[in-house]
């Protein structure tokens, strides 16, 4: 009898761990998240810290399982397709990155747009509305994001060169077709090499200097083929937009949603708090200078007000050619912001 009470009483408590389980695994949900961004980048932690505040916030009853690095298999310029059909519950999403199912979105920002850092932040509300509609038109929930952070642009090369006249008998790497435009119309000589190829590019003598994020450029060692730098202006930013399946906000408790609002919009605020950070760009400087770079003086005043003239004709071509709605974006977005400039 003993043996058999024990067995039973064994039997119930297996029952009830079990029942308990159960009711937990029910009461977890958990959201995969789909980022193209290796796990080295600033953005990737900021995804983690995302997640954390998210399981914070719901007691452990909503998860996101962050996929860095395209780990899922998903193509970026699928991406709003993706996440239509509900393939994946969110994603980091990039404007610029859907040129062919959304060319108005590739066409909301462009290089030239701002030549002050602060200008960014003033114009980022309305570049957030503007992507907001957008996704939402492909049956994506947007709730906040990383706010990019301002680096400084520069010209970097192989020798002293600091102005568009110098330019002009220079080849120069860029990293879009606005910028390969915007330069021809300075009659300069561009061509848009990745990232990956810049290095050798210009070590092998393809181009002569390089149009890139200076506060970022040791990361790729561009110290060892371009000793020499000029700045020119800010980065204007995309900002990254968290993006939520239709299908899978249809499916989360309003306690759930209300999770998700408030730990997108803290990020949004957190990563917005520093992206203007003028100590974090004059120690990226000392250190480029540690590295054997020479800094040489800004581009001139009249030299910056030349190359955004062409950036905002070439950035206004884009969004022809994007249609009606990449017409309506460039003028509210350049709207503003000249406002902003007067």
């Amino acid at each position: 009898m003993l043996n058999r009470t024990c067995r039973t009483g064994l039997l119930v408590t297996s029952l009830a761990a079990l029942t308990v389980a159960s009711q937990f695994a029910q009461a977890t949900t958990t959201l995969r998240f789909h980022s193209g961004y290796a796990e080295s980048r600033p953005e990737a932690q900021h995804l983690n810290d995302f997640a954390a505040y998210v399981d914070e916030l719901s007691g452990g009853e909503l998860k996101i399982d962050v996929f860095h690095a395209g780990s899922l298999g998903l193509s970026e310029p699928d991406m709003l397709r993706v996440l239509q059909r509900g393939n994946v519950d969110m994603a980091l999403l990039y404007g610029e990155y859907y040129t062919r199912d959304a060319p108005a979105l590739a066409a909301v920002y462009a290089q030239g747009a701002i030549t002050e850092p602060g200008q960014h932040m003033e114009i980022l509300p309305i570049i957030r509305e503007i992507y907001e509609e957008g996704f939402s038109k492909w049956g994506i929930q947007t709730i906040g994001g990383i706010v990019s952070p301002v680096f400084s642009v520069g010209i970097h090369c192989k020798e002293p060169i600091n102005s568009l006249a110098q330019l002009e008998r220079k080849a120069i790497r860029v990293w879009s077709s606005q910028l390969v435009d915007a330069f021809d119309r300075l009659s300069i000589s561009a061509e848009v090499i990745p990232q990956n190829d810049m290095y050798m590019a210009l070590q092998t003598g393809v181009v002569d200097c390089a149009y890139y994020l200076s506060t970022v450029a040791e990361t790729v060692s561009l110290h060892e083929v371009a000793e020499y730098e000029a700045y020119l202006h800010p980065w204007a930013a995309v900002p990254a937009m968290f993006g939520v399946s239709q299908q899978t906000w249809g499916r989360l408790s309003d306690d759930h949603r209300q999770v998700l609002i408030e730990a997108g919009e803290y990020m949004w605020e957190k990563t917005g708090d520093a992206a203007v950070d003028p100590v974090r760009e004059q120690a990226a400087r000392e250190r480029r200078e540690s590295l054997g770079v020479t800094i040489l003086d800004d581009f001139s005043e009249e030299d910056v007000s030349r190359f955004q003239e062409a950036a905002m004709v070439a950035w206004q071509r884009i969004a022809e050619r994007a249609g009606d709605e990449g017409t309506r974006n460039y003028a509210t977005v350049t709207e503003y912001l000249q406002e902003i400039h007067d």
